[in-house]
C-alpha cells in the first residue's frame, strides 16, 4: 500500500520530502505503538493506509472540488486521523489523536515544513467523527468551532470554514468505504470480526451492526458515498457492494434461524462426541470450517487442531440441529492447561499443576448465535470436566460476561486485556 500512495503522491504533487517522511513516520509510530499489521483491531495501520490511498484515488469526485493546496490537508489528516497510541479501546478518541499531533514534535516539525495550518488538520480530523449525531458531534462541533477562531486563515472566513467542513465530510465517508472497496468479501467479513473483537461486541452483533452500518452510509451520506463510488476504479465499486449485497444476505438467513427457533421448527441439541466419530475425517472438516470463522486471535491451536480433535485428553461437545445425529452448527473445546501457549501477560497460578482445563472460545456457525446453544455447550463442557476430577476451568470471555459470573458461578479474573476487554478468568468446578 505504500507504494500505491506513493504514486498518487507524485500524481498530486505532494512529493516533497517531508510528504514522504510523514507516510514513513506513521508507519513506524502504528508498529512501534503496537498498532501495526499483527495488531488485530480494525483501526491499525492497514486502515490507516487504506484511507489515506482512498482519499487521494477519489478526489475527482465532483461533490467537493479540490484545490492542490485543499490536497495537502486531506493527505496529513487522513494518515493521522486515527492515531491514538494510549487507546484502551480500539475506536480512537479524537481528542486524544489532536493532542497527538499537536505534541509530537517531529510531527510539528513536517507540518510546518508543508506549510500546513495545524487547527485545519484539526478540523478535519474532528468532522470524522462516527456517527457524526448527538453529544459527540455537539462535543467535536465545539472543538470545530475553536480550532477555527485559533486559525488565521479560517477566523473571519465563513465561506472557507463551510469548504473545510465539505471536505471533512468527504474524509468521513472515505474512513467508511475505503477498506470495504479494498478487498472481496472474505476481507470486508474479517474486518467486521477485527471491529467486533477489538469493541467487545458479542458476536451475535457482527452482521446486525454491519448491515446497520452499511444502510447509515448509503442512506444518510448517499450523495458524498455515490459520487466517491462513482469515480473508483470498477473492482473497487464491485467489492464494496458485493461487501452490502453479502452482509444483508446473511442477515436474512439470521433473521429465518431465529424465527425457526422462537416458532420451535429448529431445535439446538448439545451432545458429547466419541472417540470414532472424532477420529472421522468429515468430521475433523466440519468442526475445523466452524473454527476458522472465529475471530484470528480466539483460534487456538490452529496448526494442530486435527491432532486435538483425536486427542483423548481433549474434551469436545457439539451443538447439532434437532437431533444428535442433525447437522453440526457449533462446538466446545478444550484441554489440560498445560496443552496451550496462551498470552505471555498471563500469570496463572495453577499452570504445571495439573488441575486445570482450559475451554477453548466457543465456536458457533453465523446465524446461531445468541440462542444460548453456546451457553448449553459450556455447561456440558463443564459436567464433563468435573467427571475427569478438575478443580478450576479457565478460559476467555468478554468483560461483561465474566462479571455476570462472579457472583452465579464464584468466577475470578486472573489477567485483564485492553483494548479488547476480552479477559481471561477462572471458575472453580
Amino acid at each position: 500500500m505504500r507504494n500505491e500512495i506513493l504514486s498518487l503522491m507524485v500524481q498530486n504533487g505532494l512529493e516533497d520530502d517531508c510528504y514522504v517522511e510523514m507516510l514513513d513516520y506513521t508507519i513506524d509510530l502504528f508498529e512501534s505503538q503496537g498498532l501495526g499489521t499483527d495488531y488485530y483491531g480494525y483501526h491499525n495501520i492497514n486502515h490507516e493506509l487504506e484511507v489515506t490511498y482512498v482519499s487521494l484515488l477519489a478526489k475527482d469526485q465532483t461533490i467537493v472540488k479540490f484545490s492542490p493546496e485543499d490536497l495537502k490537508y486531506l493527505y496529513i489528516a487522513a494518515l493521522f486521523h486515527d492515531f491514538d497510541p494510549q487507546k484502551n479501546v480500539d475506536k480512537p478518541h479524537e481528542e486524544s489523536v489532536l493532542k497527538f499531533i499537536s505534541m509530537d514534535r517531529k510531527l510539528r516539525q513536517l507540518i510546518n515544513t508543508a506549510n500546513a495550518d495545524l487547527e485545519i488538520i484539526k478540523v478535519l480530523i474532528l468532522r470524522t467523527t462516527y456517527p457524526w449525531s448527538g453529544e459527540l458531534k455537539k462535543n467535536a462541533e465545539e472543538q470545530i468551532k475553536q480550532c477555527f477562531q485559533n486559525s488565521d486563515l479560517t477566523r473571519n472566513n465563513q465561506q472557507f470554514q463551510q469548504h473545510i467542513m465539505d471536505m471533512g465530510a468527504y474524509l468521513s465517508v472515505v474512513d467508511r468505504v475505503s477498506g470495504y472497496a479494498l478487498g472481496d468479501f472474505s476481507k470486508a467479513m474479517e474486518m467486521a470480526k477485527m471491529n467486533a473483537h477489538a469493541l467487545a461486541w458479542r458476536p451475535s452483533l457482527i452482521v446486525r451492526s454491519s448491515v446497520a452500518y452499511f444502510e447509515e452510509l448509503l442512506n444518510k451520506e448517499t450523495e458524498l458515498a455515490k459520487g466517491i463510488l462513482k469515480v473508483l476504479p470498477k473492482e473497487m465499486r464491485k467489492n464494496f457492494f458485493d461487501a452490502v449485497l453479502s452482509f444483508m444476505k446473511i442477515r436474512q438467513q439470521e433473521i429465518t434461524i431465529q424465527a425457526d427457533y422462537a416458532y420451535e421448527n429448529l431445535k439446538l441439541i448439545p451432545t458429547i462426541e466419541c472417540m470414532k466419530t472424532r477420529e472421522d475425517p468429515k468430521f475433523i472438516k466440519e468442526l475445523y470450517e466452524i473454527f476458522l470463522e472465529l475471530p484470528t486471535p480466539l483460534q487456538f491451536e490452529k496448526d494442530s487442531f486435527e491432532e486435538s480433535v483425536k486427542n483423548r485428553q481433549v474434551i469436545i461437545n457439539t451443538l447439532r440441529l434437532n437431533n444428535k445425529n442433525g447437522e453440526i452448527v457449533g462446538f466446545a473445546k478444550g484441554g489440560p492447561l498445560e496443552n496451550y501457549s496462551l498470552r505471555e501477560e498471563i500469570r496463572d497460578e495453577n499452570y504445571g499443576v495439573g488441575n486445570t482445563i482450559f475451554l477453548e472460545p466457543l465456536a458457533l456457525k453465523m446465524g446461531y448465535w445468541g440462542l444460548k446453544g453456546g451457553s448449553e455447550m459450556r455447561h456440558m463442557f463443564i459436567m464433563q470436566a468435573h467427571s475427569m476430577k478438575y478443580k478450576y476451568m479457565t478460559s476467555f470471555a468478554l468483560r461483561d460476561v465474566i462479571r455476570a459470573r462472579v457472583d452465579r458461578e464464584e468466577a475470578e479474573f486472573v489477567t485483564l486485556f485492553d483494548p479488547e476487554r476480552w479477559d481471561y478468568y477462572r471458575i472453580k468446578i
